[in-house]
């Protein structure tokens, strides 16, 4: 292995879709390594699979990493765009004689598959053109080009995660590294770009564990100091099985859309197969102190939506209150009803929604929620009421309103306190208990029956909204 002096991650998503939530997780676990050690973190497309790769994809994933506030050193690098760098690579090998051509036709290949199927075995090359003479090869046929893999004792790897892995050779055979239309394949690829970028350490899902053993052999046939290695668990469901989209295995643009912040992602994300102590809730600065590819666990680590949602409204509430708005402002574009929402926020709209933060984060567990409990702040008078404020304006609640509206139109001061005991003086002069009078209140005041505190709601719409929403419900003029 080596002992470098920096350490380099790579993050190498393939761009045949959006940035997925284990994908997010990966590049995480490989910001927070680099970064941690005062290293670089390089982003690289792998792009080979021209048919699937497309250019909305790949802006997707550039989206996905900055929401995720995860930067990357340097541009991004595309690997199809490296081909004739790869195929360099593969001329040096069949100069020193660790590679050679391969003629075997799709017949042979299919039959040794075949023959493989029967015996019971793994499907593997039986090298019949590995030490054969050049002058045999067929006329007109173009060749794929393989590796010749070490066919006795075995190959080790000593894994962060996975700790000592071991392959018998005889069980590996010679990979392709170019295929016969001379493109290069993913195994010789990825060593090549993870050599020239100078890549310290490859930490990736562990369903890429046996490739790390072929790549180790391309590696040591080019002289290449081989990396080191951390294959990390995959995701699971809350029911072990496979995530799947019904378990969250969404975009991260999906979460974005569901109203979760980027800093309660990246907590979730980092404890999800690794720990530090009993500590459940972290800041990116703690996780960059704290986090080590040695910590993070074998077995597969379970997606739990209920665990994100409450993560994610702890960070609300602990989250200062214009930087949620800063936050909740930013995320409108991307929020169902965000737009229409976010046109209605004139001079007057915004400072009653700045005022009326710090009530609505305590009620809303997400950035979705916190957008429906504000959608009071800017609706326009006569309100719309739910099905709840409805039943709690009835007559007598009307009532109520009526009696109360005058004493609220002649309040001294327009602050809470003064309004608090205007209401509560009305509700024992009337023989009511306060919620009789809240309730039918908060119902003209937002159009629904739950809202944050009664008094700061007053506060936050200001005496001639409030009074004029009051008199639409009990039919007398304010204006």
């Amino acid at each position: 292995m080596s002992n470098p002096t920096e350490i380099v991650t790579r993050f190498a998503p393939s761009p045949t879709g959006f940035l997925h939530i284990g994908g997010a997780r990966t590049a995480l676990f490989n910001w927070l390594y680099a970064r941690g050690r005062g290293g670089r973190m390089l982003l690289r497309i792998e792009d080979t699979d021209r048919a699937r790769s497309t250019e909305e994809a790949i802006a997707a994933i550039l989206d996905g990493l900055a929401w995720l506030g995860l930067d990357w050193d340097g541009d991004p690098v595309s690997q199809h765009a490296r081909a004739e760098r790869h195929r360099e690579a593969v001329e040096q090998l069949l100069a020193a004689g660790k590679a050679y051509r391969c003629y075997a036709s799709p017949e042979e290949l299919a039959e040794m598959r075949e023959t493989a199927r029967k015996e019971g075995r793994p499907p593997r090359y039986d090298g019949r053109w590995r030490d054969r003479d050049p002058s045999e090869a067929p006329q007109g046929v173009n060749p794929a080009i393989r590796l010749k893999a070490p066919q006795e004792g075995e190959t080790v790897i000593e894994d962060h995660v996975q700790g000592r892995v071991t392959w018998q050779n005889a069980d590996l055979d010679d990979l392709i590294l170019l295929r016969s239309d001379g493109n290069p394949t993913y195994m010789l690829a990825v060593v090549v770009d993870d050599h020239d970028m100078g890549v310290t350490h490859v930490v990736r899902g562990d369903d890429h564990l046996t490739n790390a053993a072929r790549q180790t052999h391309i590696y040591q046939a080019l002289g290449w100091n081989v990396p080191e290695w951390a294959h990390i668990p995959l995701i699971h469901g809350p029911d072990g099985a496979k995530l799947s989209k019904r378990h969250g295995a969404l975009g991260v643009e999906a979460y974005r859309a569901m109203g979760y912040l980027p800093a309660a992602m990246r907590n979730y994300l980092v404890r999800l197969g690794w720990s530090h102590g009993d500590h459940e809730v972290m800041s990116t600065e703690q996780m960059l102190e704290w986090f080590d590819l040695d910590a993070i666990g074998r077995s597969a680590a379970r997606f739990d939506f209920a665990k994100l949602e409450n993560l994610n409204g702890i960070y609300m509430r602990q989250m200062p209150d214009d930087d949620l708005l800063v936050e909740f402002r930013r995320s409108l574009p991307y929020l169902e009803g965000g737009p229409a929402f976010e046109e209605k926020l004139d001079a007057t709209n915004s400072a009653r929604l700045a005022g009326a933060i710090p009530g609505l984060k305590e009620r809303a567990k997400n950035l979705t929620e916190l957008l429906a409990n504000s959608q009071f702040l800017v609706d326009e008078r006569p309100l719309s009421l739910d099905d709840k404020a409805a039943r709690i304006l009835d007559d007598a609640g009307r009532v109520t309103l009526a009696g109360l509206l005058p004493l609220l139109t002649g309040a001294a001061a327009w602050d809470a306190e003064t309004l608090e005991g205007i209401v509560r003086e009305f509700a024992e002069e009337t023989g009511r208990k306060l919620g009789q009078v809240a309730q039918p209140l908060r119902a003209a005041l937002t159009g629904r029956g739950t809202s944050p505190g009664i008094f700061d709601v007053l506060v936050v719409l200001g005496r001639d909204e409030s009074l004029g929403r009051i008199g639409d419900q009990t039919g007398v003029p304010t204006d």
